[in-house]
C-alpha cells in the first residue's frame, strides 16, 4: 500500500510561528502532489493494487500549567492543560491567520507547537481542487471504484461539532480551531460554486445584500477607489475571477451567473471588503456564512431591504437592529432559537457613525431616518396572504420595528461562528399600512436613500478596519471552553 503516514514522519517542534507555517506548507504540499500524482497515473494506467492515501498535516499543542495568560484577549489561549491539536489545509490561502494564531499560542504559553502528519486522511477530490487542470469523475465514469482506492469526502469528519459545542474529544485531546481541515476543504469548493469568486479572492470584511442594485453601485464605487492612488484599494473581483486594477478597464463577462454572485474590492492585506448577493431567503443566508465563516472574516453585515413595521416610518428609512425576533427555523438544530444574539457595541457604533457621516444627520436629528429596534426574519416571503392575527401578533409582542428574510439568519451564524455581524437595512415596503412593495410606489426619498445605503455600510466596514481585532472580537462570541484559535 503507498502512503504518506504520521509513522514516517515524526512531529517537530518550533518555538517560531513563521517557520511553524513554513513545515505545514511543506508537509500539505507533499500530501497533494503525492495524491494528485497517485490519480493521474490511476486515470492512465489503472487502479494500482493497494490503497492510495494521504494525510492531512496538524498543529498539536501541549501544556501541562494552569499559569494565567493575558486573557484580556479573547482567543491565543488554551483553557486548561492538555493536549490540543487541529488538520490544516491550504496553509498558503491561511497563512497570515496561522502565524498570527500560532504566535499568540505560543508567546502566551512559553511553549512550543507540534507539526506533522495527522491520521485524517485527505480526500482526493480536495487534493486535486488546487490543479484546475485535473478533476474527479463522479462515480461509476472512472475505469474503477474510487473509493476502493481514494480516500473521498467523509461526512463524519465534515461537520460543526466544534462550533456548536457538542464536539466529544478523540482520545483525550481538544479542539484546537473552530474548524477541521476537510470541514474547510468543503467550504472552499461550495464557495468558488456558489459564487464563481475564488477563495484567495475574499477580503476580511464582508457586506450582505440581497438587493442587485447594491452591486452596481459597488462596482461603481471600487472603479473610483482603483483611480485613487491614496484608497489603499488595489483590485476589484467580479464573478468569474475577472481582475481589474484600474477603473477604466473592462471587467469579463462571467461563463455562469452563480446563485450568489460575489465581488471583492481588494487590499492588500486581505482588509478590503467582499460584497455577497445571497439573493431572497434564510436558506441562501445560512448557506453563504456557512461557507464564509471557515476564512475567519473580522466582520460581516447584512445591508438589504425589510418591510417596515411602524407606521411611523417612511420608505428609505434605516433600521438598525439592535435585536433578532428569529423565525427563519433554518438553524434551529444548530443554535436554539432560546439562545439570545446579543448586539455587539463596536459594530453598532461604527454603523451608526456611518449613518451620521454619509447622512450628515446628528444625535436626535437621526432619528428622522433611522430607528433601532428588534428585527424578525421570517422564513416566508408571502406571509401577508396569511391569516396575519399570529404573525403580527408576535410582532407586536416582540417590539420589532422591521421585518425581512436574511438578518436573523445571519446574525445567528455570526454569534455561532465566532464572527461579529451586524445589520442596516433599508425600508422597501410596509405591507400592514397598505404600502406594498409595488412598481411605481417608490419615492424621491427612497431611491436617494438606497444610493446611500452601501456606502454607509462600507464607511462602517472602514471604521472597523481601524479597530485592532481583539476589540472587535468580543468575548460576547466565545464559549466557556473556546479553541485557541479565532
Amino acid at each position: 500500500m503507498k502512503t504518506l503516514s504520521t509513522g514516517a514522519h515524526a512531529h517537530t517542534e518550533f518555538h517560531d510561528a513563521k517557520a511553524a507555517v513554513a513545515h505545514l506548507k511543506l508537509l500539505y504540499d507533499q500530501a497533494v502532489k503525492f495524491l494528485c500524482d497517485q490519480f493521474m497515473d490511476a486515470m492512465q494506467d489503472g487502479p494500482p493494487e493497494g490503497r492510495i492515501r494521504a494525510y492531512y498535516p496538524e498543529i498539536r499543542f501541549t501544556t501541562t500549567s494552569y499559569s494565567r495568560v493575558d486573557t484580556r484577549l479573547s482567543f491565543g489561549h488554551v483553557p486548561n492543560p492538555g493536549t490540543y491539536a487541529t488538520t490544516v489545509t491550504r496553509p498558503d490561502l491561511f497563512e497570515n491567520y496561522l502565524v498570527q494564531q500560532i504566535g499568540l499560542l505560543i508567546a502566551n504559553h512559553d511553549q512550543p507547537v507540534e507539526i506533522g502528519y495527522s491520521n485524517t486522511p485527505m480526500p482526493v477530490h480536495f487534493a486535486v481542487a488546487n490543479d484546475p487542470t485535473i478533476s474527479v469523475p463522479q462515480q461509476g465514469a472512472a475505469a474503477f471504484s474510487m473509493r476502493d482506492v481514494f480516500d473521498v469526502p467523509d461526512l463524519s469528519n465534515t461537520n460543526d461539532d466544534i462550533v456548536n459545542g457538542t464536539y466529544t474529544p478523540v482520545d483525550g485531546i481538544a479542539p484546537l480551531a473552530p474548524f477541521t481541515a476537510q470541514r474547510i476543504d468543503y467550504s472552499l469548493a461550495r464557495l468558488s460554486h456558489y459564487t464563481a469568486t475564488e477563495a484567495h479572492h475574499f477580503q476580511n470584511h464582508v457586506l450582505f445584500t440581497n438587493y442587485q442594485f447594491y452591486v452596481s453601485e459597488f462596482e461603481a464605487y471600487a472603479r473610483a477607489q482603483l483611480d485613487d492612488p491614496d484608497s489603499g484599494y488595489t483590485a476589484f473581483v467580479s464573478t468569474g475571477n475577472s481582475e481589474i486594477t484600474a477603473g477604466d478597464q473592462p471587467l469579463a463577462a462571467s461563463p455562469k451567473i452563480p446563485q450568489m454572485p460575489t465581488y471583492h474590492l481588494k487590499r492588500a492585506d486581505g482588509s478590503g471588503i467582499t460584497l455577497v448577493n445571497i439573493g431572497v431567503g434564510p436558506s441562501n443566508a445560512k448557506t453563504a456564512t456557512d461557507h464564509i465563516a471557515v476564512l475567519r472574516p473580522h466582520a460581516w453585515l447584512m445591508v438589504g431591504h425589510c418591510a417596515g413595521l411602524r407606521n411611523s416610518q417612511a420608505l428609505g428609512d434605516f433600521v438598525l437592529a439592535h435585536g433578532y425576533l428569529r423565525e427563519d427555523h433554518v438553524l434551529d438544530n444548530d443554535l436554539p432559537p432560546w439562545v439570545p444574539i446579543p448586539a455587539l457595541a463596536e459594530i453598532q457604533i461604527a454603523l451608526e457613525d456611518a449613518v451620521a457621516k454619509v447622512t450628515e444627520l446628528q444625535g436626535y436629528d437621526l432619528k428622522r431616518i433611522m430607528r433601532t429596534g428588534t428585527v424578525a426574519t421570517h422564513d416566508d416571503r408571502n406571509w401577508e396572504l396569511r391569516d396575519q392575527r399570529g404573525p403580527v401578533q408576535r410582532l407586536s409582542q416582540s417590539r420589532a420595528i422591521a421585518l425581512d428574510m436574511e438578518s436573523a439568519t445571519i446574525a445567528a451564524n455570526g454569534y455561532r461562528f465566532r464572527v461579529p455581524y451586524g445589520t442596516l437595512l433599508c425600508v422597501s415596503d410596509k405591507p400592514l399600512h397598505g404600502e406594498l412593495k409595488l412598481p411605481g410606489m417608490a419615492s424621491n426619498f427612497y431611491k436617494e436613500q438606497v444610493a446611500r445605503h452601501l456606502m454607509i455600510g462600507i464607511r462602517a466596514m472602514e471604521q472597523l478596519r481601524e479597530m485592532p481585532l481583539e476589540r472587535i472580537h468580543s468575548r460576547k462570541l466565545r464559549a466557556f471552553d473556546e479553541t485557541a484559535f479565532l
